[in-house]
């Protein structure tokens, strides 16, 4: 029988390009993500990964099978979770922060159909783009971008292997072209972000292993990460977003992914809460049922960098 935690850690591992990295993410050891891609190429009797000390990626049985793994890890965890459900009738309130482009667009329909799921449970959402005090408001928990600063903190890995993305819609590549290095950025409109007031003025970029920082410069900037992702897909500029923010509008070709080649800074998702006396069973419930959503999503094959 094919273990469902061989296959998460063979897919994290694809998504990482690192059987190390898979590991980590995993709360495993890298010996036990080895065992585990043994036993499916034992089971399977074809290759899987073509590993190297510096690489690893699929074979082409393994890019074959790739979507058919998914598809099957999405169905054993929506039976999984189904079963659960029944066994344990979650009740109460959630309250939980999301950031806006991401909750707005991507996470709701979960949402939704995670609280049709649990009629009992009663689900409030706080949308917005700063990082909310998880101790002082009136929250559970928090799914956001980036690394906990608070030492008592606990964070659930959503979707560590998220970066940021350059992207434009074609109608402005069409007006002003592709940037073709990285200084050549700064002569585009830049839609620029604010985070606490502070507009972020500086992109970066790793090129064959060099990290690059790019100082931007544009007429447009706002605190809401959708209203920076609506003036892209209007045509006004650049942007650099999280690719979990655009995967549906590259996706649909209404916005394009600028330069793949050139790799965004980390912007790794999380489920976050005060302490682990938070990890309720709604909180697990809840990381249950998205992770294999967004471990489904056609993620890009980034490089194992740091930053």
């Amino acid at each position: 029988m094919t273990r469902i935690a061989d296959l998460q850690l063979l897919l994290r591992a694809v998504d990482l390009g690192s059987l190390t990295a898979a590991a980590r993410a995993l709360d495993g050891s890298p010996a036990a993500a080895s065992a585990a891609v043994k036993r499916l190429e034992a089971q399977w009797q074809v290759p899987l990964l073509v590993r190297s000390t510096r690489s690893l990626r699929l074979s082409p049985q393994g890019e074959r099978l790739l979507p058919h793994l998914r598809q099957a890890l999405a169905a054993l965890h929506a039976a999984d979770e189904a079963a659960r459900a029944q066994a344990q009738d979650l009740s109460g309130e959630l309250q939980l922060a999301l950031p806006s482009d991401l909750g707005r667009n991507l996470l709701l329909p979960w949402l939704d159909a995670f609280a049709e799921q649990h009629p009992a449970l009663r689900l409030r959402l706080h949308l917005a783009d700063h990082n909310a005090d998880l101790v002082r408001a009136p929250l559970d928990a928090a799914i956001r971008y980036g690394t906990p600063t608070a030492g008592t903190q606990v964070a659930l890995p959503l979707a560590p292997n998220n970066r940021r993305v350059l992207v434009a819609s074609p109608a402005y590549v069409a007006r002003h072209g592709i940037p073709q290095t990285p200084d050549a950025v700064r002569t585009h409109e830049a839609l620029r972000f604010m985070l606490g007031g502070e507009v972020q003025t500086q992109w970066r970029f790793n090129l064959a292993g060099q990290w690059q920082t790019i100082e931007v410069t544009g007429r447009h900037s706002a605190n809401d990460g959708e209203v920076v992702k609506r003036w892209a897909l209007r045509g006004l500029g650049l942007a650099y977003k999280s690719w979990l923010d655009v995967a549906d509008d590259l996706a649909a070709g209404r916005l394009l992914h600028l330069q793949p080649g050139w790799v965004g800074e980390a912007s790794p998702l999380a489920l976050v809460v005060p302490g682990r006396q938070q990890l309720t069973p709604a909180v697990r419930a809840l990381r249950a049922w998205l992770q294999p959503r967004l471990d489904a999503l056609p993620w890009p094959r980034w490089p194992d960098l740091d930053g």
